[in-house]
């Protein structure tokens, strides 16, 4: 179930962040047919709050407003980390958070919220991420937590991490396409004019060594790639069509999406034949055609590995166009 939201915010909350989560959950699209959400901004300690730009936030929820929330979100803290570790967080903010868990909701940290989470508890025995820049200090701070500084965002049972603004809006996508079914992440992906999917085991620092005018190269692989989804090829084939040594254009593949190009083509295959098996009434075998993966069989080991689903237990919960009932 994905219907009731709370976004939990601190004094000197960062403004992009917070435009973030507001986009993703906080814009009526139902005139459009997707899902609307109860989205509500929950002040976590006592006002008034103010942005990192002096922004005053007025008309906040409590925190009572936590005890109905599906989804539970906590904002970065990135102005209190510029002065060192933070201290104590407020007790009945930490007590919300832990409730919120026990009860089965799910709970997301953007960017440095996972400091919070971690004070709460919520990271001991799981792996978890934030920005890379704070990864270490995070990793200090919550020794318990296994800290992957190198990735989106982790999905940890029901803690959700994420790094940087950007992977704050990969994470929420995410969690909109787990409960409610790609159509309707990839129509608020459409929206909001962003990648509707990144995979969470991209790298966050994504280097590019690449010579001007050679921009567009992998553009130009990639984009190929995705109007042949069906098509077989191997890596030597694609480092061909890109002009390239395979090593190299291996090497530069990486450099340039943070993935290898199998994990790449996989990821986008996976995606296709999500929205076949959402849209469209083909066979198991079809869809597995259709989106390359060859058959049936190939085709439900790497719904496991990725979805830890089936392609029929996929299908019969998001075919009818609505995503879940919740």
């Amino acid at each position: 179930m994905l219907r009731n939201v709370a976004f939990v915010v601190l004094d000197r909350f960062p403004s992009c962040e917070f435009g973030v989560v507001c986009e993703v959950f906080g814009i009526d699209r139902t005139d459009d047919g997707l899902p609307g959400y109860d989205f509500a901004i929950v002040a976590g300690q006592d006002g008034p709050l103010r942005s990192e730009h002096g922004l005053v936030l007025a008309g906040a929820y409590g925190l009572d407003r936590l005890a109905g929330a599906d989804l539970v979100i906590v904002s970065a803290i990135d102005e209190q980390l510029r002065a060192g570790l933070p201290g104590e967080f407020p007790a009945p903010l930490l007590d919300g958070l832990r409730a919120a868990v026990a009860r089965g909701s799910r709970v997301l940290s953007v960017c440095t919220g996972a400091f919070v989470l971690a004070a709460a508890g919520l990271l001991d025995g799981r792996r978890c991420t934030t920005h890379w820049m704070h990864a270490a200090g995070l990793a200090r701070y919550c020794p318990a937590a296994t800290v992957d500084p190198d990735v989106l965002y982790v999905d940890s049972g029901p803690v959700v991490t994420s790094a940087g603004s950007a992977a704050g809006i990969d994470a929420c996508l995410y969690l909109v396409r787990e409960a409610q079914g790609a159509k309707v992440a990839n129509q608020i992906a459409r929206r909001m004019v962003v990648a509707p999917h990144r995979d969470g085991g991209q790298a966050q620092f994504v280097d590019r060594p690449l010579p001007a005018g050679q921009a567009g190269t992998l553009a130009e692989v990639t984009g190929w790639l995705e109007r042949h989804l069906d098509q077989q090829v191997t890596v030597a084939e694609l480092a061909s069509l890109a002009h390239m040594s395979p090593r190299t254009f291996a090497r530069r593949f990486v450099a340039e999406t943070g993935t290898t190009p199998l994990r790449w083509l996989t990821g986008q295959r996976i995606l296709l034949a999500r929205r076949l098996l959402e849209d469209t009434g083909a066979g198991v075998d079809q869809v597995a055609a259709r989106s390359g993966f060859g058959n049936a069989v190939a085709l439900r080991h790497h719904f496991r590995a990725w979805l830890g689903t089936t392609p029929a237990a996929y299908r019969s919960t998001f075919r009818a166009g609505t995503g879940r009932a919740g």
